[in-house]
């Protein structure tokens, strides 16, 4: 039988994958482990996987020919993994460390998310409009984000979208929600939308679909 911190940490990351628990700042401590061995043990790729098949099944055919049909698709722990990082930050056990995170991402070292990667290149095949819509700094993390990505196979996309001045304070939900409003007036049709966070996929002009990529590592609101 399972013990009661096993089962707790089971039920304390369903409740963090069905945005039923909001608002945490770190792991709780006695689930540290239990994080770790989901996203090193295997379970975290194959329930990625499941996701990246849910988007193809979904997915059919090509993009209409009018170059309007767009995907949304958001950059970490999304596209890029920041699982190096979190090893040293005990997997979300401890509290956000803005100055040691830019410094990771400045580093260019993310490695890709394989089925995500596997997925954004369907869309290129396919003919969709793809965005890649992110809240990191434009001004402090720009240049890295685009040798990241480029490095990592994530190239030939429509527009990267980072978070420019004019947005500084806004919340995830308004920020990005702002973008797609934009993309949406640009006459793009949002077929679909893909984060790691459910501040990605709420708000207005989420798309046609949402899909969302497994995180019990940290929370943005």
């Amino acid at each position: 039988m399972a013990s009661p911190d096993a089962c707790f940490c089971l039920s304390w990351r369903m409740a963090v994958e069905a945005n039923n628990a909001r608002g945490w700042r770190t792991v709780p401590p006695q689930c540290v482990g239990h994080v770790e061995r989901y996203m090193l043990g295997g379970q975290y790729g194959s329930d990625v996987a499941a996701v990246a098949d849910q988007i193809a099944i979904y997915l059919g055919g090509s993009a209409a020919a009018d170059g309007k049909d767009a995907w949304i698709l958001d950059v970490d722990d999304t596209c890029l993994s920041n699982l190096p990082y979190y090893k040293e930050k005990h997997f979300g056990g401890e509290p956000y460390d803005s100055r040691a995170y830019v410094s990771w991402v400045l580093r260019g070292a993310c490695p890709a998310i394989p089925q995500v990667l596997g997925v954004y290149r369907k869309l290129m095949e396919r003919g969709f409009q793809v965005f890649l819509v992110t809240g990191r700094s434009e001004d402090v993390l720009g240049a890295s984000t685009v040798e990241n990505l480029a490095a990592q196979g994530f190239d030939g996309h429509h527009r990267l979208i980072m978070r420019s001045a004019a947005y500084r304070g806004y919340g995830a939900v308004p920020y990005k929600s702002t973008i797609r409003r934009q993309l949406v007036a640009e006459g793009y049709r949002i077929r679909g939308n893909v984060g790691d966070q459910w501040s990605d996929l709420l708000g207005e002009c989420v798309g046609d679909r949402t899909f969302k990529i497994p995180n019990p590592m940290y929370f943005i609101p």
